[in-house]
């Protein structure tokens, strides 16, 4: 399978998750190659719902995972968990400010069919905020088995995996008690998302792609 290349050209990049692991699990492999690019890009890392010990976790973890982007900006906010549809206006004046404020040239958010209320209201506003953008849908795993079938996939080697569970592991500790959280999960999804891809060293992070415009 052929790679499509276009990371070099990635200067900003906004990623958007509802709670303090989402980014992580969904798209930190993908996060460190693009910190090692000869220019790695300005990022913009914005989490909706990180209240007390998870809000230290997300800064953690994303100053752990960004260590080397041009710039960060790291946002945590206090929208309540599992109950961001009910707050969708206020989310949505969010989204309008960061609008103004980040013109990425990619973004990364949850993934459309995401049978969490939470991802789904953040993917649906971060298309609706963002009409002219690349923008990649990331897959949280969970109970609800609501995986798809990707069309965009980033491979990766050993030390960019160990890299990101190291990163969840360590940093989330709140959620070590969850049974789906753990090495072998984060992994499995790696190595089947590594299978579909034909990826060169056995491991890839796989997205949705809606919309691709050429030329």
């Amino acid at each position: 399978m052929r790679a499509f290349r276009f990371a070099g050209d990635i200067e900003r990049v906004l990623c958007v998750g509802a709670h303090s692991d989402d980014l992580e699990i969904g798209c930190a492999g993908t996060m460190l190659r693009l910190m090692e690019l000869e220019h790695p890009p300005e990022v913009t890392w914005v989490v909706f719902s990180g209240p007390g010990v998870r809000g230290h976790e997300a800064q953690e973890g994303a100053r752990a995972l960004l260590a080397h982007a041009k710039s960060v900006d790291i946002r945590v906010e206090a929208f309540r968990d599992g109950f961001l549809p009910s707050q969708s206006a206020s989310i949505k004046e969010y989204f309008e400010g960061l609008k103004e404020q980040v013109a990425p040239d990619l973004v990364l958010t949850h993934y459309r069919h995401d049978l969490h209320q939470d991802h789904r209201l953040i993917s649906e506003l971060t298309w609706n905020t963002f009409r002219d953008h690349v923008i990649l849908e990331y897959e949280v795993p969970k109970y609800d088995g609501d995986f798809g079938t990707p069309n965009v996939y980033v491979p990766l080697d050993e030390k960019h995996c160990q890299k990101k569970i190291d990163i969840l592991l360590t940093h989330f500790a709140s959620q070590r008690d969850r049974r789906w959280f753990s090495e072998d999960l984060f992994r499995a999804i790696l190595r089947l998302r590594g299978m579909e891809a034909n990826a060169p060293h056995r491991h890839a992070e796989a997205f949705y792609g809606r919309k691709v415009v050429l030329f």
